[in-house]
C-alpha cells in the first residue's frame, strides 16, 4: 500500500497535467460551453466566446500597438520577451465566482509599451483586441499605466498556454479576470473608452475586484 501511494503521488504532475491539456483542448472546441464550468486542478475555469481559437506561436504571433500614438510597432513574441519583464502575484477573482490565490504572472508592464510608442495627448483610453476575432477589451489610460497591469507571457512560472490565453494575454491585476483579455493581438490607444465584449452585455466598464459588478469579494490589491 505504502508503494502504490508512492507511485500515486509520482504520477499525480503527469496525470494533472494530461487532464488540464485535454480539458482545455475540449473547452476550445465546444461550442456548448458546459466545460468551461469544470474547473482544472489549478482552480482556474476555461471560457472562450469563439467556437475555436487559432493558435500562435514564436512564428506567426504579433503584437500591434497603434491608433493615437507618435511611433505604431509591431512586436513579436521574440521581441516582448527581450523585454525587461515584471512578475506580479496576486489572487485571479473571475466575476463569477471562483477564486484562485496567489497566481504569478510574468511580462511587460503595459506603460512600457505605451510609452516606447508615444501616446497622443488627447488619448484617454486603451482598446485591446485579440485574435479568437471576437473578444475585446478597454482600459482607461490611468488604468493602464498601472505598475500590476502586465502584457503576460507566463502564468505560474511557465510559458503562457494556448488555453490559458498565450502566447500572449493581458493581465489587470486588480480587476474581475474578464478584463484580462486573452490571445492579445492588438493594443489601439483610443480618445474614449470603448466598451469591451462583456460591457456590451451589461459588465462594469471599471471592473475592479469587491467594488464592480454588484460584487463584495476581498479586493485583490
Amino acid at each position: 500500500m505504502v508503494g502504490l501511494g508512492a507511485v500515486g503521488l509520482a504520477a499525480a504532475p503527469v496525470l494533472q497535467r494530461g487532464f488540464e491539456s485535454v480539458l482545455g483542448a475540449t473547452a476550445d472546441k465546444d461550442p456548448t460551453g458546459i466545460t468551461s464550468l469544470l474547473p482544472n486542478g489549478g482552480g482556474f475555469r476555461y471560457y472562450s466566446v469563439a467556437s475555436s481559437v487559432p493558435r500562435r506561436g514564436p512564428r506567426d504571433y504579433r503584437l500591434t500597438v497603434d491608433g493615437m500614438v507618435e511611433r505604431p510597432a509591431t512586436y513579436t513574441l521574440d521581441d516582448l520577451g527581450r523585454l525587461p519583464q515584471t512578475r506580479v502575484v496576486r489572487d485571479v477573482q473571475c466575476v463569477t465566482g471562483w477564486r484562485v490565490p496567489n497566481t504569478p504572472f510574468e511580462g511587460v508592464p503595459l506603460h512600457r509599451l505605451l510609452d516606447a510608442a508615444g501616446v497622443s495627448p488627447q488619448a484617454r483610453a486603451i482598446r485591446f483586441t485579440c485574435f479568437d476575432g471576437a473578444y475585446t477589451e478597454s482600459l482607461t489610460l490611468p488604468q493602464a499605466r498601472r505598475d500590476d497591469v502586465l502584457v503576460a507571457l507566463r502564468m505560474q512560472d511557465q510559458p503562457l498556454g494556448h488555453t490559458h490565453g498565450g502566447p500572449v494575454r493581458l493581465y489587470a491585476a486588480p480587476m474581475y479576470f474578464y478584463k484580462s483579455a486573452k490571445w492579445l493581438s492588438g493594443i489601439t490607444v483610443t480618445r474614449d473608452v470603448e466598451p469591451g465584449y462583456w460591457e456590451r452585455l451589461g459588465y462594469d466598464v471599471d471592473a475592479w475586484v469587491g467594488k464592480s459588478n454588484g460584487r463584495d469579494d476581498a479586493p485583490t490589491v
